[in-house]
């Protein structure tokens, strides 16, 4: 069960990796896009997160249900803003900075929010 997670918390960073490097490449464009690596990467972070929790769930792991519910929503929210602009030429300059600060976010919510002080 331990390398099933491990493989799983792999994929769900290898998912944010792809999220976040879809959008800092842009920063230098001047219009911005979602393309298919924040597609993938806010797809594959958020079932491989989803599939983590279940795998911490069924075996010993003791889950922190608040910090895990405060990323659910927030990788939700990524989710949602980029295949709701899938289709789309362009997307805002503030939509680009919100899912940027969103993914940044996230990923501030793993590291820094430890089980211990929950």
């Amino acid at each position: 069960m331990d390398t099933l997670r491990q493989i799983l918390l792999i994929v769900h960073l290898l998912g944010f990796a792809a999220l976040f490097g879809g959008l800092v490449v842009q920063a230098g464009s001047q219009f911005k896009a979602v393309n298919g690596a924040m597609r993938d990467g806010a797809g594959t972070a958020f079932l491989a997160g989803l599939a983590l929790v279940g795998v911490l769930e069924a075996g010993d792991g003791d889950v922190n249900h608040a910090k895990v519910g405060v990323k659910l929503v927030i990788g939700l929210v990524i989710l949602v803003l980029v295949m709701a602009n899938l289709r789309k030429e362009r997307i805002p300059q503030g939509l680009w900075v919100g899912l940027l600060l969103l993914t940044v976010a996230n990923v501030a919510v793993a590291v820094l929010w430890s089980s211990a002080h929950a």
